[in-house]
């Protein structure tokens, strides 16, 4: 994506060396002592990562650009990154999503980045950035480099964005009472249920507003997308791969396989696994994947050219 600076950049923190200082509990220093969001950039940009909602969040960047920070607030200077980023989600009028993962409030965290950090810049140190592209974390920079290297790797992620068919941006009120209109109440309630975790209480929200308006196309997409990321809520990736290897006809393993394939990007993988389906079976397994296959397409997108390949792809399977 960009060229990466070295390790111990300016304001770079050991995470290694934190490990025994951390808290045991969510009960460190409240985000509202440290470095956090400037009051003129509206919540809805910036999402605090935990440990529970860690999946749901990055399953956001389904439909928009995100970029992850890892920081640490018993280092408060490490989240000014933070700060930055999310005053440019503000600027960029929410085409970006800040995904703020603060490792002494939650030490979970630290158990779930060290391996990334590590494996991605050399070593566990914070804060670290990564843009967040269909689910999948890209290492972006280590440190707190200058403001225009952060905003030409922002540039080169929202290029990258556009060219998967990732175009959304994040609703929002602004906070000097703009003329940003407010979600619909069950948008809204969905919304809410993402942002803590609750995709059962996401899903019956846009269920309960489809129900109302069939027509409602936001509502299906989320829909689709919590429900790709309620189906793949905790499966064993290797161990889903090696079920369907091992049953190529079996309809319901090529479908989780090709859910675990578009939650980690590789949506052309998922599409030409249940293409294959199509073309090699017939009756009630055929039909399943033809299904499944349609569910995928609404969660990309129509606008995607990948999915306008696939649907042309499907006609000729299927006649």
């Amino acid at each position: 994506m960009t060229e990466q600076t070295p390790a111990g950049v300016r304001g770079a923190v050991d995470l290694t060396a934190m490990a025994g200082a951390l808290p045991t509990t969510g009960s460190a220093m409240a985000s509202s002592d440290v470095a956090a969001v400037p009051p003129a950039v509206p919540a809805e940009l910036v999402v605090q990562v935990t440990a529970e909602n860690l999946q749901s969040a990055l399953g956001r960047s389904l439909s928009v650009a995100g970029v992850l920070v890892v920081w640490s607030s018993a280092h408060p200077q490490t989240g000014i990154l933070v700060e930055e980023l999310g005053a440019l989600a503000l600027e960029l009028e929410g085409r970006l999503l800040v995904l703020s993962a603060d490792v002494a409030t939650d030490p979970m965290l630290m158990q779930v980045f060290q391996p990334l950090l590590t494996q991605a810049f050399g070593q566990a140190a914070v804060p670290a950035t990564f843009g967040v592209l269909q689910g999948q974390p890209i290492p972006l920079f280590p440190g707190v480099p200058a403001q225009d290297q952060v905003r030409t790797a922002i540039d080169q992620l929202l290029q990258a964005a556009v060219q998967s068919g990732i175009a959304g941006r994040v609703e929002y009120t602004a906070v000097d009472g703009g003329e940003d209109a407010p979600l619909p109440p069950l948008h809204q309630e969905a919304f809410d249920a993402i942002e803590r975790g609750d995709l059962p209480a996401a899903a019956a929200a846009y269920e309960r507003a489809l129900a109302e308006n069939p027509k409602d196309a936001e509502a299906e997409v989320g829909l689709g997308q919590v429900q790709l990321l309620q189906r793949t809520d905790g499966v064993d990736l290797a161990a889903a791969r090696a079920a369907a290897a091992a049953a190529p006809q079996d309809a319901d393993a090529a479908c989780l396989v090709a859910d675990l394939d578009l939650l980690g990007g590789h949506v052309e993988d998922a599409f030409g696994r249940l293409l294959d389906l199509i073309r090699t079976s017939d009756g009630a397994t055929r039909d399943r994947a033809r299904t499944h296959l349609i569910e995928l397409f609404a969660v990309v997108g129509n606008h995607d050219e990948r999915v306008k390949r696939g649907r042309t792809a499907l006609m000729s399977a299927l006649f």
